[in-house]
């Protein structure tokens, strides 16, 4: 296996193993009830969309 492989494979688990430990981050206090307000890529409040 050539050298750039081998870089590439390292930095690859290493992206997954941040992506993992993103994902066990701790739950949101004080936030939004129900679904993400911004999902869409608008502010959403209530059923009124706010674009930014």
């Amino acid at each position: 296996m050539s050298a750039a492989a081998q870089r590439a494979l390292a930095e690859a688990a290493e992206r997954r193993k941040a992506a993992e430990s993103a994902a066990t981050l701790p739950e949101e206090l004080g936030g939004p009830k129900g679904p993400e307000p911004t999902r869409y890529g608008d502010w959403e409040k209530k059923g009124i969309a706010h674009d930014f």
